[in-house]
């Protein structure tokens, strides 16, 4: 499959979803006037002051308009979109552990681009996120108008991975793994995307154990549907393993808790309070191990 196709594909299937009025709205922005942007724990864009009094309401209720925001946090002159997850805390996680300068990387499941913005300090030769949601798409573009960063964005998943123009030196794949049925096959479609001795740095949901078992619920996972395999350590080393990754090394595991994902008002539905069992926080509210995430690097043989 030629990637023009698949681009021309996810155009048409764009269209079909109405994204219009969204873009609409981000469109008719008037150029924002950026007097500095930092790319820190909160990304931000500051603004003019004469540009912010005039289009400041505009600017909100666009970005209302685009709720709910899952991944930040941003300030937007003096709108602070104060997101469901706290990034900052994964990204801080992970940052000790890379260097991207002059490197080709990608982020899988990039959501609006929050990694990919933070990312740019670190002055890679190239940035590009792949997510084939419509909505967090469309939350890019409209951070677009204020960044300007030249990141590229794919509406592709990882299954097209093999048919991007060039392989990757470091791709990332956060908290995407337990979402796809076949875990193994993700991690192939990821090897595909790298060059030979390129790294991937990912994180998924664990359950405790030394033995090569995964968790498979029987329906919702914290209330999420669409989780189907949730590994132990060896077991997840050894797909990483099958899927032709030559080293894996685990960077940290970490329990999700409430200062990392919360209820803010930019969500407006349920976050971690409520996929938790309200007698036993230690458990999910279908009786399952609460959230716990491990954090490996993989280099590709």
């Amino acid at each position: 499959m030629h990637l023009d196709d698949l681009r021309a594909e996810r155009r048409r299937w764009l269209r079909w979803k109405n994204i219009a009025p969204l873009v609409e709205a981000i469109d008719a922005l008037p150029e924002p006037v950026v007097t500095r942007r930092s790319y820190e724990d909160v990304v931000t864009a500051e603004l003019d002051p004469d540009y912010e009094t005039r289009w400041g309401a505009e600017i909100e209720k666009t970005a209302r308009m685009l709720m709910p925001w899952r991944k930040g946090p941003f300030h937007l002159g003096r709108l602070f979109i104060d997101s469901e997850w706290q990034s900052q805390i994964k990204y801080n996680l992970l940052y000790p552990h890379f260097d991207l300068r002059d490197k080709m990387v990608g982020d899988i499941g990039c959501n609006n681009g929050y990694y990919l913005y933070r990312m740019l300090a670190q002055k890679p030769a190239k940035l590009v996120g792949f997510d084939p949601s419509a909505l967090y798409y469309s939350q890019f573009r409209f951070l677009e108008r204020f960044f300007c960063s030249g990141i590229g964005y794919e509406l592709l998943g990882v299954e097209h991975l093999e048919y991007y123009e060039e392989p990757f030196d470091t791709l990332f794949c956060l908290g995407v793994l337990y979402h796809r049925s076949d875990p193994v096959s993700t991690l192939k479609s990821l090897k595909k995307g790298l060059k030979k001795g390129g790294e991937l740095f990912l994180d998924t949901f664990m359950i405790e154990g030394e033995e090569e078992i995964c968790l498979t619920p029987a329906g919702r996972y914290s209330k999420i549907p669409n989780i189907y395999f949730i590994p132990t350590i060896p077991a997840l080393k050894n797909w990483c393993y099958r899927a032709g990754f030559g080293s894996v090394e685990v960077l940290a595991v970490k329990p999700t808790d409430r200062t990392e994902q919360r209820k803010t008002e930019w969500i407006a539905t349920q976050s971690l309070e409520d996929f938790l069992d309200p007698e036993d926080p230690t458990r999910t509210v279908e009786g399952y191990p609460a959230p716990k995430r491990v954090y490996i690097r993989a280099i590709r043989a």
